[in-house]
């Protein structure tokens, strides 16, 4: 059974940081594209970044563009997503996901295997 944990949700400062990590256990991830989805409420899940299986190539949404970070270590099963420069409109659940191809997309329906979600509150 696969499964993906997140963690480093909070509550932080317009302009801070934070930085959320995804555990996958139950089988490797190595071989899979991840991403990070995200949901405030009332919205739909909108996509924020995924990186591919080497960890070299990324895609972003661009209101995350420059000031988030993906990356991933595929000997711990973890991916982490960088967050500068947070704003009130970065508040959401964050949602780590993976997908058995490898093809970077940006709908939540092309992944498979979800977590619970953290939640990220930005304060003004």
């Amino acid at each position: 059974q696969a499964q993906l944990v997140e963690s480093g949700g909070g509550l932080v400062q317009a302009g801070g940081s934070l930085r959320l990590s995804c555990a996958a256990s139950g089988r490797s991830f190595s071989n899979r594209a991840m991403a990070w989805f995200r949901q405030a409420p009332g919205k739909e899940r909108e996509f924020v970044a995924a990186i591919a299986l080497s960890g070299r190539i990324q895609r972003y949404a661009d209101s995350v563009k420059g000031r988030f970070t993906i990356s991933r270590d595929n000997a711990q099963n973890t991916v982490y997503l960088q967050m500068n420069s947070l704003n009130p409109e970065d508040t959401a659940v964050y949602y780590c996901a993976a997908k058995d191809l490898i093809e970077l997309t940006d709908t939540p329906q092309s992944y498979k295997y979800w977590g619970q979600g953290t939640q990220v509150t930005i304060s003004s």
